[in-house]
């Protein structure tokens, strides 16, 4: 019984990645994903209480996942300035995956402050990640730097995920200069 529960769980958590990668946070109701998984709509009630809870394991399954690819790429990195582009470009050459795709088509206005909060530390972790790259350049504010460079590739990623005019590749390119140049030419 249990095993079926995280079967029917997962298969609700999959139908959720789609739905929002397919047509962001408007796609992702309860009907929708009773009729993806053919599970009955009370059914999904017994698992998620709220959008918002789906979300949450949504970001508690993949971000992990996510936070750790960026880690693997930016450890086989040699440099600091190298790291630093393999924490941008990895970032945003995941933008494309469902996964991520799930997690940036939410707003942080729909979720609870439960929820939030603990987006807010995964993503902490994240940015926690380059503050060592940041020290080792020199900056006298690593963690504020490690920020702001952050919204750099958030910018980037709500910029590719738009279908900006630009291709995501110069998206990229630009993010990546701009990390490691500021606007400097």
């Amino acid at each position: 019984m249990a095993e079926h529960r995280t079967m029917q769980r997962q298969a609700l958590l999959d139908a959720a990645r789609s739905l929002l990668s397919e047509g962001g946070t408007e796609a992702l109701t309860f009907p929708a994903l009773a009729e993806r998984t053919g599970l009955a709509r009370s059914s999904v009630y017994e698992y998620f209480r709220s959008r918002a809870a789906v979300v949450e394991a949504l970001c508690a399954a993949d971000f992990p996942v996510w936070a750790a690819e960026v880690e693997a790429a930016m450890e086989a990195a040699r440099t600091p300035e190298a790291k630093i582009e393999a924490y941008v470009r990895t970032q945003l050459d995941l933008v494309g995956d469902r996964r991520h795709r799930a997690v940036v088509a939410i707003s942080a206005g729909e979720l609870d402050a439960g929820a939030r909060e603990k987006i807010r530390a995964a993503h902490g972790a994240l940015v926690s990640l380059v503050v060592a790259a940041l020290a080792a350049l020199g900056h006298s504010e690593p963690r504020l730097t490690a920020m702001l460079l952050q919204g750099i590739v958030d910018a980037a990623v709500r910029r590719i995920d738009l279908g900006a005019a630009e291709p995501p590749t110069d998206i990229v390119t630009a993010a990546v200069t701009m990390a490691l140049r500021g606007v400097t030419p």
